[in-house]
């Protein structure tokens, strides 16, 4: 069976109350102030079985302008609101604000009750039927019932009930979304059972023993009993007026307009971008950083607006804003607001959230406005993209994209492989989810390309980059982008790995006629110096070289294995090594062991070529240092 909330609106003393006592039997005045004072100051709540059998839930808001916060947050999550006009009063100051915040709720079902007709005659219900035509026209009511009745005689409680079953019947099923949440309209104390939260769920669904998370204050409890129309039942669905006791929650510790969720479901946050609209009743234009009333869900807070792409909006005109609030709030893409003026309080607009977990955006910027524009009637792919795009180098998880999003986990899913199979969206973190647009790959692509390139121009002759100073150049990106970005461009033929440094798949080393003469120099003057060669520096100067270039050509030789480095300045060819590493093996074998005055004898060289030598043995594992001697390392 469909979950259906039906909520009252209307002005003051125009019967609410005295409808939903008439139609249920409930009294949903409940507190000492209401009775004394006649008049609704709380949220009031009861329900009724319809003829259909369908289940109702009521919400019984009140009418004084004082308590409109109050009315705010009684309409989130209600389905179908009946307007209650008084037929001795008509259409007066909160009928109208009432209506303007149900519309801008986005609620569409309805109908118009005229009570308290036992007080007028017939031509005086005429006019005033006709009346409330006019107030209806180019809203959600037009052409809905208008049903005169009296809660003192009963007269039209059986026709408003039959138009209740009718609505019903015609209000679709909501959405099936996957994310638990409840805002919270009302918490208190009862004897037994400890803290006691109620609200109207709006999505997904919760069971005893469910473990939950109160947001923005991040308090987790457990949920120990649930009722629904003051019923125990083991699960509550969206759609239902909720009553959740938990366990060890103290109820100072929880507030109207905070939200009930599922623990990392979502993610405060003190900015929203938001679709705006600013009603047309409103009397002049209002500025940028305007200071207001933000009401979303049953939360009101303070905030500024921020106009991205004027000074001021008019009456009657809808744009994007930022608006930045002075405490966080937990929401989602698609959730309804409404902003009321900070002094005189007043509705002066609203709208939907289209990103709950923005950037601080600067004005004027054209891709900024309009991409949020843009979102408004955009297919879920391309809501999808527009965030993982606007996340650069970090990217956006899929924790996060659920709540941008507003889509069910499986819906979302989809989508996601539906974008990586195009190469719209890439995965650049499997385990944790997290996703980077294909605009972020190719402008790295594009940084790496270009540093390695400039890095070839400016190093001819050496192999590559070291991986590390390649990274240093882009700390924006993370380790693991940073490594994903390079195995694509490596799958690709872009680069190639040699041990720790990175090449252009391009480039080669090639000597020019003059290095290549520097090269054969310096590997003839290492071969005939055999085992006593000049340190570096000295080469240089000896041979006339410029000592930059000759440096890269030695260490151009290095790589090539052409020349060996012992230690800082001190090189030896390759083949010298190589003889006396021949001899020293083969005298290991013969004698066993070798002490540093036998390698000595053995080369006939001093101690500033001897240690570096053997030292350099050592190093490559050819032999071992037991004390005072050397041995052959065992392989």
């Amino acid at each position: 069976m469909k979950q259906i909330i039906l909520g009252t609106a209307g002005h003051i003393d125009h019967g609410k109350t005295a409808l939903i006592k008439a139609v249920t039997g409930i009294d949903t005045d409940r507190l000492k102030e209401e009775k004394l004072r006649g008049i609704t100051i709380e949220l009031g709540f009861a329900s009724i079985d319809l003829p259909s059998g369908q289940h109702l839930g009521i919400v019984d808001v009140p009418g004084h302008e004082k308590f409109v916060k109050n009315m705010v947050a009684g309409a989130t999550g209600i389905d179908i609101v009946a307007m209650v006009i008084a037929a001795d009063e008509g259409v007066m100051p909160q009928t109208k604000e009432h209506m303007e915040i149900c519309t801008l709720l986005g609620i569409k079902q309805g109908l118009v009750v005229l009570t308290k007709t036992d007080l007028v005659d017939e031509e005086w219900l005429e006019l005033v039927t006709e009346d409330v035509r006019k107030f209806t026209r180019g809203t959600f009511l037009e052409d809905k019932p208008v049903l005169p009745v009296s809660s003192l005689t009963g007269q039209g409680i059986p026709e408003f009930i039959k138009a209740l079953d009718e609505l019903s019947a015609m209000t679709p099923s909501r959405p099936v979304n996957s994310l638990f949440r409840l805002p919270i309209d009302r918490v208190f104390s009862m004897k037994g059972f400890g803290t006691v939260i109620t609200g109207t769920m709006v999505s997904g669904c919760v069971r005893t023993g469910d473990t939950v998370m109160i947001y923005p204050s991040g308090i987790t409890s457990k949920v120990r009993g649930i009722q629904v129309h003051n019923q125990s039942v083991s699960i509550a669905e969206a759609g239902m007026r909720t009553a959740i006791n938990f366990q060890g929650l103290e109820k100072a510790s929880v507030q109207r307009g905070e939200v009930l969720s599922s623990p990392g479901a979502l993610k405060p946050s003190y900015m929203l971008d938001v679709s705006l609209h600013f009603l047309k009743s409103n009397k002049k234009p209002v500025k940028n950083r305007t200071l207001i009333r933000f009401h979303t869900g049953t939360n009101e807070i303070l905030g500024h607006i921020i106009l991205l792409d004027k000074d001021e909006i008019t009456p009657g005109e809808t744009t994007v804003a930022q608006i930045r609030l002075d405490s966080p709030v937990a929401v989602v893409s698609d959730d309804k607001f409404v902003i009321r003026s900070y002094s005189p309080v007043r509705t002066i607009g609203g709208g939907q959230i289209l990103n709950p977990l923005p950037q601080k955006h600067k004005r004027f910027k054209k891709n900024i406005f309009e991409g949020l524009k843009a979102l408004v009637n955009q297919p879920p792919e391309e809501i999808i993209a527009y965030h993982v795009d606007n996340a650069g180098y970090k990217g956006v998880s899929f924790s996060d994209l659920k709540i941008m999003t507003n889509m069910p986990e499986k819906q979302l899913d989809n989508a996601l492989q539906k974008l990586m199979s195009i190469k719209t969206v890439i995965c650049a973190d499997r385990e944790n989810r997290i996703y980077i647009h294909k605009n972020c790959y190719e402008n790295l692509n594009k940084k790496i390309s270009s540093y390695l390139d400039n890095y070839h121009r400016t190093n001819p002759l050496k192999a590559g980059m070291q991986k590390e100073e390649l990274k240093s150049k882009l700390p924006a990106a993370g380790s693991k982008l940073f490594n994903l970005i390079l195995d694509m461009m490596m799958n690709n033929r872009e680069v190639i790995f040699e041990g720790d440094s990175v090449r252009l798949f391009s480039h080669t080393v090639s000597l020019g006629s003059d290095q290549a003469e520097v090269k054969e120099k310096i590997l003839s003057t290492y071969l005939k110096s055999g085992l006593c060669p000049p340190y570096f520096k000295d080469l240089s100067k000896s041979l006339d070289i410029d000592a930059k270039r000759a440096k890269d050509v030695l260490i151009l030789l290095v790589e090539e294995g052409l020349i060996i480095k012992t230690k800082e300045e001190l090189y030896f060819h390759a083949e010298v090594v190589n003889n006396l590493k021949k001899r020293l093996v083969d005298f290991l074998l013969t004698h066993g062991e070798m002490t540093t005055p036998q390698f000595k004898e053995m080369t006939g060289i001093t101690r500033k070529y001897l240690i570096p030598l053997i030292e350099y043995f050592d190093s490559k594992n050819i032999t071992i240092r037991i004390g005072d001697i050397r041995k052959l390392r065992s392989s």
